[in-house]
């Protein structure tokens, strides 16, 4: 998994998630998010407007995808949002519906010659 200061930078930038799938939860999550933003789907389900459409996007999504963005209303968000993790599959089949490429963890290489010598700074 990507570390949390990466993914917070990645998913800020990115947004794919938020328009590639239906952004569906069981309908009592969204008691406490704001009305203009949940559809009914059947009795039991809602999901995020605008997620329900052939070409999805959360209408709490605000900026461009892959450039910057932000969700209106994060605090609030659905446990289907707070799933999606930057560099999971979900993730990664997001971004490449638009076109981005995957994240992955890159280990930093460190020198192994430098036990005795002063390193510049």
């Amino acid at each position: 998994m990507l570390s949390q200061m990466i993914a917070q930078d990645a998913c800020l930038t990115c947004g794919a998630c938020c328009a590639f799938f239906r952004v569906s939860f069981y309908w009592a999550e969204g008691e406490g998010m704001p009305e203009e933003a949940v559809e009914a789907i059947t009795p039991v389900y809602s999901c995020m407007k605008g997620t329900n459409q052939k070409n999805p996007r959360c209408i709490m999504l605000s900026g461009e995808i892959g450039q910057q963005v932000s969700c209106t209303m994060y605090a609030q968000r659905s446990s289907s949002c707070k799933d999606v993790q930057a560099g999971d599959e979900q993730c990664h089949k997001a971004r490449a519906g638009y076109g981005l490429i995957p994240l992955i963890e890159i280990e930093p290489a460190y020198p192994s010659n430098d036990e005795d010598y002063d390193q510049v700074v």
